[in-house]
């Protein structure tokens, strides 16, 4: 069970991101997670919206560059050591761990994140079989 994940890339320069954010917005798009990293030139914008179809028609409208990609969303306890167990599992079990981050959730006392794996199949049987809960793309939607 995977979730897609789109990259945008952008320019680093002034605006950029409120462009993207700003076509989403105009067209009842909601950002579920979202993660920005920067390189000298450019940026890579990482997304999980509530619309996937629509999204990427704004994007390549907009003339964007964009890939999709399945990731692992799951949601874990907000307390010390949750994310060092889900990290320990995937190496134990040498699922490299390619990068990560975190989005709000709506369930009191838990901590959602967004996992690129090198094996979504081998994860996400690694951590169901460990008790932890992944979510879908309905789930996020």
């Amino acid at each position: 069970m995977t979730v897609k994940q789109i990259s945008v890339f952008l320019e680093n320069k002034p605006g950029k991101l409120a462009e993207v954010t700003s076509a989403f917005s105009k067209s009842n798009i909601n950002l579920r997670a979202m993660s920005l990293a920067e390189a000298e030139d450019f940026g890579i914008v990482r997304l999980i919206t509530n619309d996937l179809y629509n999204t990427s028609t704004i994007l390549k409208d907009a003339g964007f560059i964009f890939s999709v990609k399945d990731v692992l969303a799951i949601e874990i306890d907000d307390k010390p050591g949750s994310l060092t167990n889900v990290l320990n599992l995937l190496g134990e079990n040498s699922i490299n761990l390619e990068y990560m981050y975190a989005f709000t959730s709506h369930t009191t006392g838990k901590v959602d994140m967004i996992l690129s794996v090198a094996d979504n199949k081998k994860a996400y049987d690694i951590v169901t079989a460990n008790g932890i809960t992944t979510m879908s793309q309905d789930d996020l939607s």
